[in-house]
């Protein structure tokens, strides 16, 4: 994609609530609680772990948008999978779902916002990749797995247990975020960003109303 098709690409920095913009961040809500409906299991990872792709339409929401835009993508988007499938965890893991998908789209579009350009917006999809690995891993040591192996009544071991068996290198939590939460979010990180530059400039043009312009 070009320099100066990116640059074409929107000039609205903040959120703007008007009709159109409604329309289409539902639109796109909708479409990424579809993708969340639809996870796989990677090899390196226990089978808890599964990949969705959900974070690509609220990327490209928050790249022709703004990162206001993207966060309430992402916002409606957990909503919708707590209203119809339900939180075991008392809204706990759901908020931070939201807080996890929130760090790479935030900081991505931020950037892409700053300059849009096909190199800001591979500089945008690389910090916000690396923001994810970090705050997830976080989020998932002092959050997510307490929190789960609480709501399934288990010993933390158990599921570092499940992650040894993938990887027998994984012997505690530091190693069970190393060898497994850190490479699951970066293999996620990377295939949606690839996703993102792929796609962006076909929709794009819809969502700015330039079709045939």
């Amino acid at each position: 994609m070009s320099s100066m098709n990116y640059e074409k690409a929107g000039k609205r920095q903040g959120l703007k609530l008007d009709a159109r913009s409604i329309a289409q961040i539902g639109v796109l809500s909708g479409i990424a609680f579809l993708l969340m409906m639809f996870e796989f299991p990677l090899w390196f990872a226990p089978a808890f772990y599964q990949l969705d792709f959900s974070e690509l339409p609220v990327l490209i929401g928050a790249f022709a948008m703004g990162p206001a835009a993207g966060a309430l993508i992402e916002l409606i988007k957990v909503l919708l999978y707590m209203l119809i499938h339900g939180s075991s965890t008392a809204g706990v893991g759901d908020l931070a779902n939201f807080l996890i998908g929130s760090s790479m789209v935030i900081p991505s579009a931020i950037i892409y916002q700053h300059h849009k350009s096909r190199r800001y917006a591979i500089v945008g999809l690389i910090t916000g990749t690396l923001a994810l690995i970090v705050v997830g891993s976080l989020i998932n040591a002092y959050v997510l797995l307490p929190v789960y192996a609480a709501a399934f009544h288990m010993p933390m071991n158990a599921l570092i247990s499940m992650g040894s068996a993938v990887n027998p290198s994984i012997q505690g939590l530091t190693t069970f975020i190393l060898l497994a939460v850190a490479p699951f979010n970066l293999f996620k990180g990377v295939t949606v960003s690839c996703l993102t530059m792929l796609l962006y400039k076909k929709v794009s043009p819809i969502l700015h109303n330039r079709i045939g312009k």
